[in-house]
C-alpha cells in the first residue's frame, strides 16, 4: 500500500472540522478545521501532521489561533483483511500563548484530541476485495483435456499468512498462501465459491518467488491411441521374413511402478523349420518420463518372456523394430496442460479491482516427476513464479481482466 493511498485514506478518515464547548466565564463554543495531512514514517510507525485553525468564543469577541496536530500510530492488518491503526498517540498543541488559559479551563486540546483519536480508532482500509478476487482465481480449477474427458488441477487454499509489517514509504507485507494441490479425472471440482480463510499474522515468512508443485494427469488410453498410429487397419506387420505375422490391440497398464505395453501377436510362420500359427501376447515395459513437454517411455524393452519367444522364432531383430517403433509412437504432448497451469498463475492472476491491482508472473514450469497409477499417469509440475498486490494500481496498469469472485 503506497504512501499516497494511505495518506488519502487517512485524510478522508480524520475529521476535517469539529466543534464543542468549554467553560470560561460561562459556556463558550469553539470550532476548528484542519488542512490536509502530511504523512511520514518513523521506527515502524506512521506519523501524521496537520495544521488546524481554531476559533474560540470569548467573553468579549472571539479568538482565532493556529493548532498543530501530531499523530503517531502503528498500522496493522487484522484477520478480516482490514488495515487498522493501533497504539495511537494524538497530540494537539499550539505556540499561541493566548490559548494557555483556555486550554487550562476548558480542556480544548484534550477535547479535539479525543475527537480525532476516536476517528483513528475506527479507521479501516478494506483489502478484502483484492484478497477475495485473488483467492477466487487461485482456487479456480485449471481444466485440461484428458483424452475424451476433462481433468482439473486444483489449488485448495487452506490458509493465508502475513509476515511482519514493513514501513517503507508505504506499508509492505509478505503474504503466503497455504495450498493443497490435487488432480481429478473427470473434473469434479466444486463450482461453489469457497470462503476466504482468516488472515493469520505470523513472525516470519520467506520472501521472494514462490514454488508450488501441482499434479496433472494423462490417461493410458491417450498413449494407446498414439500407439495406434503405427497400425494399418488395426494391424502392424513387423517381420519381413514372416509377411503374415502381425501385432494388434495395443494395451497399456501399470505394474510395479512400470508401464507395460501388451500387444497381441498372431499369424502363420512357415519358414526356417518352423511351421505354426502364432496366437498370443507380447509384453514390453519401461518407465514413463517427460521430455520436451511429451510423455515418453525411453527405456521400453521387451520382457524376458517376450525376448525368449522372439528368439525361438528367430525374430530378435524384428523385436528391436517393435521396441523402436513403440518408443517412437508412445508419446503424448502435455504442453496444453502445462500452459493451463502457467495461465492459472500468471494471466488469470493479473487483474484489477476498485482499490488496487494484483499481478502474477510465472518464471519457470518444470516437470519434477511422473508416477504410474491404476488407469492414469500423474505428472508433477513445479511452477515457480511471483505475485504482488499494489494499492492503488500503478498509473496506466489496470488490467482488463473481469473479476471472478462474484460469479
Amino acid at each position: 500500500m503506497t504512501s499516497t493511498a494511505l495518506k488519502a485514506a487517512l485524510d478522508d478518515s480524520i475529521p476535517k472540522s469539529g466543534d464543542g464547548s468549554f467553560r470560561l466565564a460561562g459556556e463558550r463554543r469553539y470550532a476548528w478545521d484542519r488542512q490536509g495531512v502530511d504523512l511520514g514514517f518513523s521506527q515502524g510507525r506512521i506519523v501524521i501532521d496537520a495544521k488546524v485553525h481554531a476559533n474560540l468564543s470569548m467573553p468579549v469577541g472571539s479568538l482565532d489561533f493556529p493548532l498543530d496536530l501530531h499523530v503517531v500510530a502503528e498500522p496493522v492488518i487484522n484477520t478480516e483483511y482490514q488495515v487498522k491503526l493501533q497504539s495511537t498517540e494524538v497530540k494537539v498543541s499550539s505556540t499561541d500563548r493566548r490559548l494557555v488559559a483556555a486550554d487550562y479551563v476548558g480542556g480544548v486540546y484534550a477535547t479535539i484530541s479525543t475527537q480525532i483519536n476516536d476517528k483513528l480508532k475506527s479507521f479501516s482500509y478494506d483489502l478484502s476485495p483484492l484478497v477475495k478476487e485473488a483467492h477466487a482465481r487461485i482456487a479456480k480449477p485449471a481444466e485440461f483435456p484428458v483424452g475424451d474427458a476433462h481433468g482439473c488441477a486444483e489449488l485448495d487454499v487452506l490458509g493465508i499468512e502475513a509476515g511482519p509489517t514493513v514501513i517503507a514509504d508505504g506499508i509492505e507485507k509478505d503474504i503466503a498462501l497455504i495450498v493443497a494441490p490435487s488432480v481429478s479425472i473427470p473434473c469434479s471440482a466444486s463450482t461453489k465459491a469457497k470462503a476466504v480463510p482468516a488472515l493469520a499474522n505470523v513472525a516470519t515468512i520467506t520472501p521472494g518467488p514462490f514454488t508450488v508443485t501441482v499434479p496433472i494427469a494423462a490417461q493410458y488410453s491417450e498413449l494407446q491411441k498414439a500407439m495406434g498410429q503405427v497400425f494399418t487397419d488395426g494391424k502392424y506387420y513387423f517381420a519381413p521374413e514372416y509377411p503374415g505375422l502381425y501385432l494388434e490391440n495395443p494395451e497399456l497398464y501399470e505394474s510395479q511402478g512400470k508401464l507395460v505395453l501388451k500387444l497381441h501377436i498372431a499369424g502363420p510362420i512357415h519358414k526356417l523349420g518352423i511351421d505354426t500359427d502364432l496366437n498370443g501376447d507380447l509384453f514390453l515395459s519401461g518407465h514413463p518420463t517427460v521430455v520436451d513437454n511429451e510423455v515418453a517411455i525411453l527405456d521400453l524393452e521387451p520382457t524376458i518372456e517376450t525376448s525368449n519367444l522372439l528368439l525361438s522364432i528367430k525374430a530378435m531383430k524384428d523385436g528391436d523394430t517393435i521396441r523402436d517403433q513403440a518408443r517412437a509412437a508412445l508419446r503424448l504432448d502435455v504442453g496444453q496442460r502445462l500452459r493451463a497451469l502457467r495461465e492459472q498463475l500468471s494471466t488469470e492472476l493479473t487483474f484489477g479491482v476498485s482499490n488496487g491491482c494484483f499481478q502474477g508472473a510465472v518464471d519457470k514450469v518444470e516437470v519434477t516427476g511422473v508416477h504410474t497409477h491404476g488407469t492414469y499417469l500423474r505428472v508433477y509440475v513445479a511452477v515457480t513464479g511471483r505475485a504482488s498486490a499494489s494499492m492503488p494500481c500503478p498509473a496506466g496498469t489496470l488490467p482488463a481482466n473481469p473479476p471472478v469472485a462474484s460469479k
